[in-house]
């Protein structure tokens, strides 16, 4: 089905931040888009409009049962004054899966990528092209219909906002500390562990906040069934080099299918290093740490491509990974998949696409 996106061009341009004051999701750009869905008619008026407020009715189904999935993805200018997209056909389909599990129709995929397109060159002049730089790019949907009843809402909204974002890492990349979550849970199979959806990120938020109190920055979650087996991290899914094998636990329905994952085991492979997806327990981590053979640990996800593990806290006890250095193997991978990301080196695998 072909789509007309009508472009409404705001009057009144934001001034620009600085590009060292970027951080992330502070600033956004000068316009946005919105779909609309209402039953029986289906999605309908794909739309560009200034940035702006939205209103609800108070009963909006978001607000009370939390019928609401996101993505994000991110935009890259090349030296040559190109703009990238990295595997954004991915998000979309994972956008679909998550609509599935959350009970919100599906989305034309192919109508939500020219969106995007077409909103990326609607504010073209906002992509950062500092080094580590990027423009984020957040598409989501939330339940509108102002009814109390519960039941998969009649009304929703498709929108995408973009924020330029500054480097991750803006002294380079560096390790973080984990502390192992063994109170709380994130989420189990047949449950919502799978979708990115904004439940999934309240519940770990006391978590979060008790890694903080213990110096760590990301939370390593447990299984929530045997609370022992290894999840994922905080926003990101792990992995772990073991004897000259990297290992990484296996998509089991309650852990994120991410995009970087996926690219990184196809990097790995690609290099013939060996790479397992199976379940890990905390104790076989620790007793690969105890006799030397845990040599990297690192993390996975749009934000900062690779977060290197430096550390991780578990049961009153610091286990130091590489001497809490950035191993070799992930800085081999930040370098290579950001290389790609910018344009800066070939493609072999034809993640990018161009805007």
């Amino acid at each position: 089905m072909a789509y007309e996106i009508a472009i409404q061009i705001s009057s009144r341009k934001k001034q620009k931040p600085e590009p060292d004051a970027l951080g992330f999701g502070k600033y956004y750009t000068d316009h946005m888009f919105i779909l609309d869905y209402d039953e029986p008619k289906g999605w309908h008026s794909p739309r560009i409009v200034p940035y702006q407020p939205i209103t609800l009715d108070p009963a909006a189904k978001v607000f009370h049962y939390g019928q609401t999935v996101f993505e994000g993805l991110k935009a890259y200018q090349t030296a040559d004054g190109q703009t990238l997209l990295f595997r954004p056909q991915k998000n979309f389909q994972r956008l679909n899966r998550s609509n599935q599990r959350l009970s919100i129709p599906a989305i034309d995929e192919e109508l939500a990528l020219e969106a995007v397109k077409q909103l990326i060159q609607t504010d073209r002049d906002w992509i950062p092209s500092a080094e580590g730089t990027s423009l984020y790019v957040r598409p989501f949907i939330i339940a509108t219909e102002a009814a109390l009843g519960v039941a998969p809402s009649k009304q929703y909204k498709f929108m995408i906002i973009l924020s330029p974002v500054g480097a991750y890492y803006a002294e380079g990349i560096h390790p973080v500390g984990i502390y192992v979550e063994s109170e709380y849970v994130r989420a189990v199979k047949g449950g919502v562990g799978a979708a990115k959806t904004a439940g999934n990120y309240a519940s770990g938020l006391i978590a979060q906040e008790g890694a903080s109190e213990k110096g760590c920055s990301q939370v390593l979650w447990l299984d929530g069934v045997h609370r022992k087996y290894i999840e994922e991290v905080g926003s990101m899914n792990v992995f772990f080099k073991i004897n000259g094998t990297v290992v990484t636990p296996a998509l089991n329905g309650s852990i994120l299918d991410g995009i970087t994952r996926d690219s990184i085991i196809q990097l790995l492979s690609s290099w013939d290093v060996p790479v397992e997806q199976r379940a890990i327990s905390i104790d076989e981590l620790y007793e690969a740490h105890r006799n030397g053979t845990l040599e990297e640990a690192f993390g996975t996800g749009t934000a900062a491509v690779i977060s290197p593990v430096g550390s991780l806290y578990w049961q009153e006890q610091q286990l130091m990974i590489n001497g809490g250095q950035t191993g070799p193997l992930s800085a081999k991978l930040y370098d290579t998949l950001t290389g790609i990301q910018r344009g800066a080196l070939p493609d072999p695998f034809g993640w990018m696409v161009q805007s």
